[in-house]
């Protein structure tokens, strides 16, 4: 009996040094994982405040080296609350550290960053057009990093030089409130020349180019398929006549339109998507003409105070497990990394008429070009 309790002591100690071993290992975990395979490209793992990164750099897939993270992480989102929500919330999860969010628009953005400049309040910029981002890293505001992950994003949706890299992309549409349309005697618009209808005067919601990177995609892709700043400005000039107000948000339209007070929507269509699964009475289309697109980026700011973890969080929201969370809160943007899942609230690019849209040239442009908006456009008094 002796014996018996003696082993059973014995074997107690043994099972609690395990257990104890067991414990200990995860908070070393990601850093013993530096350099081994992994099989995920993108992949973000983190344990004990450590964190590694699945990369393809050396054309095999390895983890990165261990970074330890800690602090927190302040993020200028561009796209939905609940998207930013999401995205920030699973970083913090998965790494520990806390990460915020403020919702700003493009131009709101640029403004904050620029203002802030010499002690920026923000880490990272998430979500939001790419040629608000060229317009960012023309000032300066914006660091390059070329991420682990980047080499799994298509050339197309990167910027050649690493300063910004695509999250997903969005097309530019009409958003209808059908029973409006029904009321007013109009049928559900399919061209740009169909948004001039004097029937929609005062019955069209779009936002304000100089705040909104949805508004500007909207000027630029009447420059880009008419074939000139003063052909796209004379577009808007005799659109103006049919907007009801314009928005600070390019996704405030939505609400807008479908509440009836107005009766079309200028938005990216995933956004009047989300307002149809409400169960708004909303219909997408698109013009014949040709229609712009968005690339939402994701890019580093310059004088992070917090420079590691807003690397780990660029890193993470290339992964397909960070895009797969859009669908998740009602975010159908079309997704950048191949391996993410496809939902069927997607739009398909491939069956739309896109216009040629140049960001860089966008960038550049659109400084000029919203200040002549709002002076000779948005101030002018509606016939």
């Amino acid at each position: 009996m002796k014996r018996m309790k003696i082993a059973s002591v014995a074997t107690s100690a043994l099972l609690c040094l395990s257990v104890l071993s067991f414990s200990a290992a995860p908070a070393n975990a990601a850093a013993d994982r530096s350099g081994k395979p992994c099989f995920i490209q993108g992949q973000v793992f983190s344990s004990g405040g450590m964190t590694v990164t699945c990369s393809n750099e050396t054309g095999t897939l390895k983890y990165t080296k261990a970074v330890k993270l800690s602090g927190s992480l302040t993020v200028v989102c561009g796209a939905t609350e609940a998207w930013c929500a999401a995205m920030t919330g699973a970083f913090t999860k998965k790494t520990g550290v806390t990460t915020k969010f403020v919702r700003l628009s493009s131009g709101e953005t640029v403004a904050r960053l620029d203002a802030a400049k010499a002690n920026p309040e923000f880490d990272v910029w998430h979500g939001g057009p790419a040629d608000g981002f060229g317009v960012a890293r023309i000032n300066g505001l914006i660091d390059k990093y070329v991420s682990p992950t980047r080499s799994a994003i298509p050339k197309k949706y990167q910027d050649q030089d690493g300063f910004w890299t695509g999250v997903y992309v969005g097309a530019l549409g009409f958003c209808s409130n059908t029973k409006e349309l029904k009321r007013l005697g109009v049928k559900v618009p399919t061209s740009w020349a169909d948004l001039l209808n004097p029937k929609l005067k005062r019955n069209i919601s779009t936002a304000h180019p100089s705040t909104s990177g949805t508004a500007f995609t909207t000027l630029w892709t009447q420059v880009t398929r008419l074939g000139g700043e003063d052909e796209g400005m004379a577009y808007m000039a005799k659109f103006h006549n049919n907007v009801l107000q314009y928005t600070k948000s390019g996704v405030g339209p939505v609400a807008i339109t479908g509440r009836g007070e107005a009766a079309v929507g200028l938005v990216f269509s995933h956004d009047c998507v989300a307002g149809q699964e409400q169960g708004l009475p909303l219909k997408v289309s698109f013009p014949s003409e040709g229609t712009g697109y968005e690339i939402g980026g994701v890019a580093l700011i310059k004088g992070s105070k917090n420079p590691d973890a807003a690397k780990a969080y660029i890193d993470f929201t290339l992964s397909s497990e960070a895009q797969n969370l859009g669908p998740t809160v009602a975010a159908y943007q079309v997704l950048t990394n191949p391996k993410a899942k496809y939902d069927r609230r997607m739009v398909t690019l491939s069956k739309l008429k896109i216009v040629d849209y140049d960001f860089e040239k966008a960038a550049a442009a659109k400084k000029a070009l919203t200040t002549k908006f709002d002076a000779t456009i948005a101030a002018a008094p509606k016939s």
